[in-house]
């Protein structure tokens, strides 16, 4: 039986860090050090290309002593994409409070959030996308519960925003969809070394994302 939750923070369970000042701080990497060296392997090799003596490698441990903190390479998968909804799931509420009752400016908050996230740690939201592939079965089925919920935030806001006429979408479920689709997409090409910040980013995604919805210009 793995130990990892007796050395490290249980994965996914945690608060940000104490002291970060907001959702948009992005200073401090909580991920544990052997998920984030197993987050390397698994963007190197991608997850089936990745073998457990490299991870074993990659941590400064050997393979024994690794399965004595997670019991297969399995388990750091799962570790990695639960850290990551977590983190994005405290991130948009945090977003969303901000925001007060203003249901155009929970929708604007909610997409610089998304944006951010995928860019500021883009390793983990990529990993967390396109390995749900490699989950086994309950693991993959408690991934996509925890993907759905953090939808439901934007369809709320939607859903509510239309009925009171602040958005003029005729398919506000579907149009949710596209700009987290669009937001989430991020991690597949954004480089921080790139010409945009990522907060420059925010800004023109949260201008595309307003006319897709048919918001009024902010």
């Amino acid at each position: 039986m793995a130990k990892a939750a007796a050395q490290e923070p249980a994965p996914g369970s945690a608060p940000l860090p104490s002291g970060t000042p907001g959702w948009r701080n992005y200073d401090m990497d909580d991920l544990p050090p052997m998920l984030a060296s197993a987050l390397e392997c698994f963007m190197e090799h991608g997850y089936h290309g990745t073998t457990i003596r490299q991870l074993a490698a990659r941590t400064g441990l050997s393979v024994p002593g690794l399965y004595h903190y997670y019991p297969s390479k399995q388990a750091l998968l799962v570790a990695i994409a639960s850290h990551a909804m977590n983190d994005l799931w405290i991130r948009s509420e945090q977003a969303i409070a901000e925001a007060g009752g203003n249901l155009s400016r929970r929708f604007d908050l909610l997409v610089e959030c998304l944006v951010l996230f995928h860019a500021r740690r883009r390793g983990q939201a990529f990993i967390a996308f396109s390995e749900i592939r490699s989950l086994e079965p309950d693991a993959r089925a408690a991934h996509i519960a925890a993907r759905d919920r953090q939808q439901r935030l934007m369809d709320t806001i939607l859903e509510e925003g239309t009925a009171a006429g602040i958005f003029s979408a005729p398919h506000p479920r579907e149009a949710g969809t596209a700009v987290v689709t669009m937001c989430t997409g991020v991690a597949q090409w954004f480089r921080l070394d790139g010409e945009l910040t990522p907060e420059q980013l925010a800004e023109r995604y949260r201008t595309i994302a307003r006319m897709a919805v048919g918001a009024k210009p902010a």
